[in-house]
């Protein structure tokens, strides 16, 4: 019979070391950035009901987070354009790696582990011209940088792993951005896509709006079980317009686009700030923190209905429906039946809520 300390000597002969699961953090479902009522900064563990099961200081504002696929282990990522990424033990609030792009690049706010949880991808854009990276580090050898690929486009932002395992899809916005001070200098000439990679790096198929539409930055990403694509959309144009915010993509066809009734879509000022689908993914939902609406549509793009809360952002599948947070540091459930309050934490939630 194997005891506990032959089991221990065996992961120190192979240079491996025992990592605590999820389940040492209280089964956490979602994550979280968000700002404290002090000005400080950390990121959150969620459960089903809205209750926190872990919190870690970060050093400055994060955007979004990557949970690894088995340990209790999370990267979060600095707002965009950023020059931090901080590998969390969630179990003990230890950073175990700090991690920076290399000499001239950025972190663009997003990243997703592959293969297991063996490699971590990173979206990331050359200062200078902003060209788009995919950032690759060996997670078994402590997070070492061992290569970048070409994102296929301009600003890469969120990047996702399609449901093969063997697909990245990357949503790259299409704007160039000064280095320091996120001035936007491309926008007359901006040109959005979604690129897919196979996971060699080689690029599979890209896809564009028409050219009337060249100036809705493609953002955030959310992947149905199916492979369905959805993408959400930040308006660069003129203001006052009412471009559809919402995209639906399968691989080999044309995106379709969904478009909420005038008056709503007007109210969201342009601007999606995130996107999921629900957990029964019969519907797909985006979110406006300057226009305080969640639009709900059907998989096919008919639209069907708002929720109004003030800055609301971060969204995330649950249950049948969804999990949103807004920046008063509210939670709430949406359904086809409604929204209902959920909980409330003392801080103001950043855009995204991650899954686990």
């Amino acid at each position: 019979m194997t005891t506990r300390r032959r089991f221990l000597a065996t992961l120190l002969a192979a240079g491996a070391t025992p990592r605590l699961g999820w389940a040492a953090v209280g089964n956490p479902a979602f994550l979280a950035a968000a700002r404290a009522p002090d000005g400080g900064f950390a990121l959150y563990g969620l459960d089903q009901t809205g209750g926190v099961t872990f919190r870690v200081p970060l050093p400055a504002r994060g955007h979004a987070g990557a949970g690894h696929p088995a340990r209790a282990e999370a990267v979060a990522f600095a707002r965009r354009p950023g020059q931090f990424a901080l590998v969390l033990d969630c179990a003990t609030g230890r950073v175990q790696h700090h991690l920076a792009p290399p000499e001239g690049r950025q972190f663009n706010g997003h990243g997703v582990f592959v293969n297991g949880g063996t490699l971590l991808m990173t979206s990331e854009q050359r200062a200078g011209d902003s060209r788009g990276l995919i950032g690759l580090w060996d997670v078994a050898a402590g997070y070492r940088r061992i290569g970048d690929w070409d994102s296929g486009g301009i600003g890469p932002h969120d990047l996702r792993l399609m449901p093969d395992g063997a697909t990245l899809v990357i949503a790259n916005g299409g704007i160039a951005t000064d280095p320091f001070d996120r001035t936007k200098l491309n926008i007359p000439t901006m040109r959005p896509n979604l690129t897919y990679l196979d996971l060699d790096g080689t690029i599979m198929e890209q896809v564009e709006l028409d050219a009337g539409l060249w100036k809705n930055s493609i953002r955030h990403l959310a992947i149905r079980a199916d492979g369905l694509v959805g993408f959400a959309m930040q308006w660069e144009g003129e203001e006052g317009a009412a471009p559809p915010l919402l995209g639906l993509h399968r691989r080999g066809e044309a995106p379709v686009l969904a478009e909420a009734p005038l008056g709503d879509e007007l109210a969201m000022k342009g601007y999606a700030g995130s996107i999921a689908f629900s957990g029964d993914g019969a519907e797909v939902a985006i979110t406006s923190p300057r226009g305080g609406r969640l639009h709900r549509f059907a998989e096919d793009g008919a639209f069907l209905g708002a929720v109004s809360r003030a800055d609301v952002c971060g969204l995330a599948a649950r249950g049948g429906g969804f999990l949103a947070s807004d920046g008063l540091g509210g939670l709430i459930a949406v359904t086809a039946q409604g929204a209902r309050p959920l909980g409330h934490v003392d801080c103001a939630w950043d855009n995204h809520i991650v899954t686990l």
